[in-house]
């Protein structure tokens, strides 16, 4: 049917653009490039006012993290919840291991737990940090170096631990960790004065890492692109904040906010580590690349407070470290009053977008498996749009019916295109036909399709579930290709031609889809079409086996609803008659012709013989 190849169509170049725009953009607008810094230099620590020293402490040497962590195991604060695993440097006061135990690095069921945090001096350091920096001359603050003192070994959900350090000048510093059964860390900084007189302290927290971009073994090199936000990321006087990238910054050095709340951190494609200040404060937030090794650092600071003599100051403020699960962030985002849940790029489709994947993790929820839910996403999709089809199928066979008048205006004006339009509009309304309705379900579907497409590629809750047999990845592309014989051969091919059994069928059930419809009479058209379907065989390859799960599913029941429509419909199996055969009429406004003259009698001369007439006896003779 014409609706059905426009949605071929249509899909098709929805899929080429979302192939072919990421390498266009990279080519035709190229980053700027990373900026340098000579030899030997790095950037100047500042450590007055509102400026938060640079506490990267990696040393030349890129070390293994287990050594490190080996090394400093007498310094550490053991984290242990449900969702978490790791320590906290009582050196630096740096949450610098963490491991994310719901989420594993492969598909392996001997897969190690992602490891967000590491350690400074590590290939992929990351971590968190808190202090203080003073507007008073001569007081000494915690640093790098200062070696906190815990209340306890181990810090768990429902027991707090208290990190503790004496200035030796009357100020005694104290950090308050409490840590959930997800991944928020609450941190209450504490100043004690005991001496004579009155401090100006300003607490800060702050976020540094190297590389920007996290390099895994068994993981791609994540990078930002126009589908999701990868990179620097906040929420600033209520506003999220996704034009921030880590090329900018590398450029510019340094960037700085002023905001009400709100909240600054770095976001992976999964993964999200935020500082959250408290949302009654005024603050101040920077994003600094700040070393030869490509360091990035987000800080946040409040107004400086006096602490006079005998009185104590306290500064609450929180620490995201984990996975960007929906549930979970917006819960956060309802007990702290900021929107983390932004962390979440969905762009200006949220309002699509939510409801599709709510409706898969509430699908999910009822028959586990996510395979099993996107089967029946679209089967709740092809029911909804079944009214609809119906007056598609209605309107399809209107126009099948005028079709030799249309033909016969388009050969009329063919030369008047404005008067073609005209009398095409009028016999539409004559003939009560609207040409648009097809259209309706091509404008569902596709945004369902790219609705479902995002849902795949930013969903922390899709990433390694497995669906049936030898699907053990919804969000990767199908593993089983016959390219290497279905991995009997030794060489992995290209994703592009790395087609696998889902693509093979997407291809084959719209080449089937298309043998339902009658013929196209144009051939050009008729053999582009008839390609199509094997073309989009090998564009559907990269993509995730979810998103080729869901086309192929709509295929088959699409075929199914065209069998059971023709089943009611025979006559609209046949094809249309051609203009001017089969009794079609003249346009509405064309005069019949003249019948044609007949010609007279002619009377034969005397004599004359006519022609059949049998001869005469004289004639014999």
């Amino acid at each position: 049917m014409n609706d059905t190849r426009n949605l071929i169509l249509a899909i098709a170049l929805s899929l080429l653009v979302i192939l072919g725009w990421s390498a266009l953009s990279s080519w035709m607008f190229p980053p700027p490039e990373t900026a340098k810094v000579e030899a030997g230099k790095q950037p100047a620590e500042q450590q007055q006012g509102n400026a938060p020293a640079d506490a990267t402490g990696a040393p030349a040497a890129v070390r293994n993290v287990d050594e490190v962590l080996r090394e400093t195991a007498g310094e550490r604060l053991a984290v242990d919840t449900p969702a978490l695993r790791g320590s906290i440097n009582l050196k630096g006061a740096r949450i610098d291991d963490l491991l994310l135990l719901r989420h594993t690095l492969t598909i392996d069921r001997d897969s190690p737990p992602i490891r967000l945090f590491s350690p400074g001096g590590t290939a992929h350091a990351y971590f968190a940090s808190i202090g203080w920096t003073s507007d008073t001359q001569g007081v000494a603050v915690p640093n790098a170096d200062t070696v906190w003192t815990a209340s306890a070994p181990r810090l768990v959900p429902g027991a707090p631990v208290t990190l503790s350090w004496d200035n030796g000048q009357g100020l005694t510093f104290e950090i308050v960790l409490t840590v959930d059964e997800n991944y928020l860390f609450t941190v209450q900084q504490k100043v004690i004065n005991r001496g004579t007189g009155p401090v100006a302290i300003r607490p800060y927290s702050l976020i540094n890492r190297i590389g920007g971009v996290r390099h895994r073994d068994g993981e791609a090199v994540e990078r930002d692109d126009w589908t999701m936000h990868i990179g620097p990321v906040g929420v600033f006087n209520d506003a999220a904040d996704y034009a921030n990238n880590y090329e900018d910054i590398s450029a510019e050095r340094e960037r700085s906010f002023t905001s009400n709340g709100g909240w600054l951190g770095f976001s992976d494609k999964y993964w999200l580590a935020a500082i959250i200040p408290g949302q009654d404060a005024a603050v101040q937030a920077r994003l600094r690349h700040t070393g030869d090794r490509d360091s990035f650092q987000a800080d946040v600071t409040v107004a400086p407070a006096v602490v006079s003599p005998g009185q104590t100051t306290t500064t609450t403020s929180h620490i995201f470290a984990g996975a960007k699960e929906v549930t979970v962030l917006e819960a956060y985002t309802a007990s702290l009053g900021t929107t983390l849940d932004k962390a979440i790029d969905w762009g200006w489709y949220v309002w699509f977008m939510r409801p599709i994947f709510s409706l898969l993790v509430w699908l999910f929820g009822v028959l586990g498996n996510f395979g099993v839910a996107i089967i029946c996403l679209t089967l709740i999709v092809r029911l909804l749009m079944y009214p609809i089809a119906q007056k598609q199928f209605r309107s399809f066979g209107q126009m099948r019916a005028i079709q030799p008048k249309v033909q016969a205006l388009q050969e009329r004006f063919k030369d008047d295109k404005p008067r073609m339009q005209q009398e095409m509009m009028k016999l539409y309304k004559e003939e009560k036909v609207n040409p648009a309705a097809g259209c309706l379900p091509i404008l569902i579907q596709i945004p369902i399709f790219y609705a479902l497409y995002r849902v795949l590629i930013i969903s922390v809750e899709m990433r390694h579930q497995p669906f049936v047999a030898w699907i053990k990845d919804l969000s990767a592309p199908d593993p089983l290709t016959p390219v290497n014989a279905f991995g009997l051969l030794p060489f992995d091919p290209p994703a592009i031609l790395a087609v696998g059994v889902l693509p093979i069928l997407v291809g084959v059930t719209m080449w089937l889809q298309q043998k339902l419809n009658p013929p196209i009479p144009d051939p050009v058209q008729r053999k582009i079409f008839g390609f199509l379907p094997w073309v989009l065989m090998f564009i559907m390859a990269p993509f995730a086996a979810g998103l080729q799960l869901y086309w192929v599913t709509n295929n088959i029941l699409s075929i199914a609803q065209q069998r059971l429509l023709y089943a009611r419909h025979p006559e609209m199996k046949l094809a249309p008659p051609a203009a001017g055969k089969g009794g079609a009429s003249p346009p509405p406004d064309e005069p019949p012709p003249p019948p044609a003259p007949v010609p007279k009698p002619q009377l034969a001369k005397p004599g004359a013989k006519r022609l059949g007439s049998k001869p005469t006896r004289r004639d014999r003779s």
